[in-house]
């Protein structure tokens, strides 16, 4: 089990699950990251922080610990 804070830059995933509890999950689901869609990992900040993905055709950022929480394969 890899969360899409492990996926490299340049690769595509499949979301599997949300982790996390009520309005932080909340959020990442109002982003548009819910189970089965995917994710494409654009870049990635020196220090990890944030990464930037294309997700249903937008770009967005998310915080390490936010990508900590996707569960991708």
């Amino acid at each position: 089990m890899r969360t899409l804070k492990e996926v490299q830059c340049g690769q595509t995933v499949k979301v599997s699950k949300l982790n996390g509890e009520g309005p932080v999950k909340r959020r990442i689901m109002d982003m548009g990251i819910t189970k089965g869609v995917e994710v494409f990992v654009r870049k990635v900040a020196p220090l990890g922080d944030p990464v930037e993905v294309t997700v249903r055709g937008y770009e967005l950022s998310l915080r390490k610990a936010d990508a900590e929480m996707i569960v991708v394969e």
